[in-house]
C-alpha cells in the first residue's frame, strides 16, 4: 500500500485537497476533472520527474503515490524540502519561473497529471474559486517551508520527527488517506533523515523512542497512532500553518 486510493473520478483526490482551502462546486469539480483526464502519466519508484535546472514549464498534480522534493549538493548530500502527497500540486505557479530550483523524485509508484501553462491559465481564468484554491495551496506550501525551517533550527530530534509525522497525517486527512488511526507510510528512514537533517542512526533511535513511548507503531510501511493528540503534544504541533480554512 503506497498512499493511493480508488476513485470514480480521476481528479477526486485533487478536488478533496483543494476543498480544504475553498469550497469547490460540482461544476468546478467537473471542470477540474476534464482538465486532468487524458493528461495522466505513470512513473516508477526512484524515477526523477524533474531535476534542478530543468525548464519550469509544466504543472504536475499528484493523483496517487508519494514524491519527494529535494535539493542536493555536488557531493550527493540531499535535503528533502517537502513531500508531495496525493492531491498535491508541484507547483501551481511554477511556470512563472524559468528553471526548476529543486528536484522531484518518486518514492513509490506514482500517477500524476502533467499540464502545460496555456491550458492551466485558461482553466484558472474560468473559475475564480478554483484559482483561489490553487493560490492558497501555493501559500500553504510556503508556510510548510517556514515550519520546516523552524523544525531544523529549533526543535530537537524527537520533536522534529514527531512534528513531521503529525504534519503528514494532517495533510493526508483531507484526501481521505488517514482513517483516524493509521495510514500508509512509504517513507524510509533515509528519507526521514534527509527531511529532518538527522543521521539515519539518529532517526532510528528517535523512532524507537517514539515507539517505546507508546506514541506510534511503524510496521510494514504503515503508521499507526492510537492517540494523535498525545503525539501532537509531544511534537508541539499546531496545524494552523496548513491553512485548511474550508475545513473549519
Amino acid at each position: 500500500m503506497t498512499g493511493t486510493r480508488t476513485s470514480e473520478r480521476t481528479a477526486d483526490v485533487v478536488i478533496r485537497r483543494l476543498s480544504a482551502f475553498r469550497k469547490i462546486s460540482a461544476e468546478a469539480a467537473d471542470r477540474l476533472e476534464h482538465l486532468v483526464r487524458g493528461r495522466v502519466i505513470v512513473a516508477a519508484p526512484g524515477q526523477e520527474l524533474s531535476c534542478e535546472g530543468d525548464p519550469a514549464d509544466r504543472i504536475r498534480i499528484v493523483l496517487t503515490g508519494w514524491m519527494a522534493r529535494y535539493k542536493a549538493l555536488e557531493d550527493g548530500r540531499r535535503q528533502i524540502v517537502n513531500f508531495a502527497l496525493p492531491g498535491d500540486t508541484c507547483d501551481a505557479l511554477i511556470y512563472l519561473l524559468r528553471r526548476m530550483d529543486h528536484s522531484i523524485v518518486c518514492l513509490t509508484p506514482v500517477t500524476f497529471a502533467e499540464i502545460d501553462r496555456e491550458h492551466f491559465e485558461i482553466f484558472i481564468a474560468s473559475d475564480r474559486t478554483l484559482a483561489e484554491a490553487f493560490w492558497c495551496e501555493t501559500l500553504s506550501n510556503a508556510a510548510i517551508q517556514r515550519e520546516w525551517t523552524m523544525n531544523l533550527g529549533r526543535r530537537d530530534a524527537f520533536e522534529r520527527v514527531a512534528h513531521l509525522l503529525c504534519e503528514l497525517i494532517e495533510r493526508l486527512r483531507p484526501v481521505g488517506l488517514w482513517d483516524g488511526h493509521a495510514c500508509a507510510f512509504p517513507v524510509t528512514q533515509l528519507d526521514l533523515a534527509d527531511a529532518t537533517g538527522l543521521s539515519v542512526v539518529h532517526v532510528n533511535r528517535t523512532l524507537q523512542e517514539l515507539r517505546s513511548s507508546g506514541l506510534i507503531v511503524l510496521r510494514d510501511r504503515m503508521l499507526t497512532v492510537n492517540d494523535l493528540d498525545a503525539l501532537k503534544s509531544a511534537a508541539l504541533f499546531n496545524p494552523d500553518y496548513l491553512h485548511y480554512v474550508a475545513l473549519e
